[in-house]
């Protein structure tokens, strides 16, 4: 973890800046402390074999997504709902707020894309919740940058439709 951290830590610290930046201005969630999450959640992993670039940050993104969760799930608890405003899903997941109930709902809608077919929700991740480009995503996963369009469109698509 010790090699690890200077390699990745500075990327994915601009990735949570930029998912930020598109949150509403008064959030709680600060880059340096979901990045930081992200690595204290690596660090409870008591065997943690990370076979390449792709397994690292497949595994990131589900991180990064169970940190922001966990926000979302602790700002409802406080506010149960005061005030939310439902918010369509579209092709630009990224702006989805870390605290919102909306994000609840997706959470629940990724795990059951997830069950259907892990690949695709991977796919997601990594694009909408680590910010990787369709090309990065392709890399990472070692398919075509028009399989990951395609299935990324497909994916927007099945998560609409659960989220309707």
């Amino acid at each position: 973890m010790e090699a690890l951290a200077p390699l990745v830590y500075d990327q994915l610290r601009a990735i949570a800046e930029a998912y930020l930046r598109k949150e509403r201005p008064d959030h709680t969630l600060q880059p340096t402390a979901v990045v930081n999450e992200v690595f204290v959640d690596l660090l409870r992993v008591r065997r943690l074999s990370l076979k390449d670039r792709a397994h690292f940050f497949t595994f990131a993104a589900q991180l990064t997504r169970r940190v922001l969760i966990d926000s979302a799930r602790k700002a409802k608890a406080e506010k149960r709902g005061l005030g939310w405003q439902r918010a369509p899903l579209d092709a630009e997941l990224a702006w989805l707020g870390g605290e919102t109930a909306e994000s609840l709902d997706l959470s629940k809608a990724l795990n059951d894309l997830a069950e259907f077919d892990p690949v695709k929700t991977r796919m997601v991740e990594l694009h909408y919740f680590l910010g990787c480009t369709v090309e990065e995503t392709a890399e990472i996963l070692e398919v075509s940058s028009r399989t990951v369009e395609r299935s990324l469109h497909f994916s927007l698509a099945w998560l609409r439709r659960r989220l309707a």
